[in-house]
C-alpha cells in the first residue's frame, strides 16, 4: 500500500517543483487533492489526456500541484474556460475545481448553464461555507446565523444547496461527499469523472482558519468529526424525518441519469449542416 501511495504521488504531483503547498495546516483541500489523484489513477487516465481548470481562491491553487495539463483562470470563470477546452479538444478529460464562492456566487450563472447544457465536464466544488482566501466573507453556502467577516452579528441570508441546485439545473451526475469520508470521496470522484455528461461533486470541507474560529467549531479534527456526525447516506436519509435530519446532510450519489450530452448533439448538427 505504501509503495502504491508513493507511486501515485510521484506520478500525478509536481512534487519536486511546487511543494510545500500554501494551504493552511489541516485544510481539507489537501485531502481532496489526494482523493482526486487516486480516482484518476483508478481510472488509468494518462496525464496528457487530462486537463484541470480552476478559478480563484483556496481551491484555485490545486492546478499548480498536479502534473498534467492545467489552467488557472479568473474568478468565477473556470467553467467557461473548461467549456472552451472541451469544445476545442473533445477527446480530453476536462475537470474543473472551484470553491463554493467561486462556483456559485460570481460563477453561479456559468454553473447552472453548464449543468443545463450537459457538456461532458466534471465540476469539483469544495464547499467550506465561506470565502477562505480573501478574508472570511460569507458565501452563498454560509448557513443562516453563522458568523463571517461580513456578518459579524450573524448571517441573515439563507444558504442554498449546491447539489440540489445542480440537480434542478439538469446535471447528469450529482454527488456529495466530505473530507472525512475519504474512501467514499475517492469513489464519487471516479464515478463523476467517468460519467458521460456534466458531473458535479460537492465536497464538504473545513476552513478552520476563517469559518471554524468565527463559529466556535474548533480545530480541523473537530470540524472533520462534525462531518462524520452530520453526513448521512442517501438511503438512510430517506427513512429519516425532517426533525431527525436537523442540520444533517445527505452524502453519496444524489442523481445519476443518462441523457444526450452537448458534444453528441453538436456533432449531430455539424453532420446535418455538412450534408447541405
Amino acid at each position: 500500500m505504501t509503495e502504491k501511495i508513493s507511486r501515485v504521488r510521484h506520478e500525478y504531483l509536481r512534487h519536486d517543483k511546487k511543494f510545500p503547498h500554501v494551504w493552511c495546516p489541516g485544510c481539507g483541500n489537501g485531502i481532496v487533492l489526494g482523493s482526486l489523484i487516486r480516482a484518476i489513477d483508478k481510472l488509468s487516465l494518462e496525464k496528457d489526456e487530462l486537463v484541470l481548470a480552476s478559478g480563484i481562491g483556496c481551491a484555485g491553487r490545486m492546478p499548480a500541484y498536479v502534473d498534467f495539463n492545467t489552467l488557472h483562470t479568473t474568478h468565477g470563470r473556470a467553467l467557461t474556460f473548461a467549456t472552451g477546452i472541451k469544445l476545442a479538444k473533445p477527446e480530453l478529460t476536462v475537470l474543473c475545481v472551484m470553491g463554493d464562492g467561486d462556483a456559485t456566487a460570481i460563477g453561479g450563472n456559468h454553473f447552472i448553464h453548464a449543468a443545463r447544457r450537459n457538456l461532458n465536464l466534471t465540476a469539483i466544488i469544495i464547499n467550506n461555507q465561506i470565502y477562505g482566501m480573501t478574508g472570511g466573507q460569507y458565501s452563498p453556502t454560509t448557513p443562516y446565523g453563522a458568523n463571517a467577516s461580513t456578518a459579524v452579528y450573524g448571517h441573515i441570508e439563507h444558504a442554498f444547496s449546491i447539489a440540489e441546485l445542480a440537480i434542478t439545473a439538469g446535471a447528469a451526475f450529482v454527488a456529495r461527499g466530505t473530507v472525512y469520508h475519504v474512501r467514499m470521496l475517492d469513489t464519487l470522484l471516479a464515478k463523476g469523472i467517468a460519467k458521460r455528461g456534466f458531473s458535479v461533486i460537492e465536497i464538504m470541507s473545513n476552513c478552520h482558519t476563517q469559518y471554524g474560529r468565527r463559529n466556535n467549531m474548533g480545530d480541523p479534527v473537530t470540524m472533520m468529526q462534525w462531518f462524520k456526525d452530520h453526513g448521512v447516506s442517501e438511503q438512510k436519509a430517506k427513512k429519516m424525518s425532517d426533525e431527525e435530519m436537523g442540520e444533517k446532510f445527505t452524502i453519496g450519489v444524489l442523481a445519476d441519469k443518462d441523457m444526450p450530452n452537448y458534444m453528441e448533439e453538436y456533432r449531430r448538427i455539424q453532420e446535418q449542416a455538412q450534408l447541405k
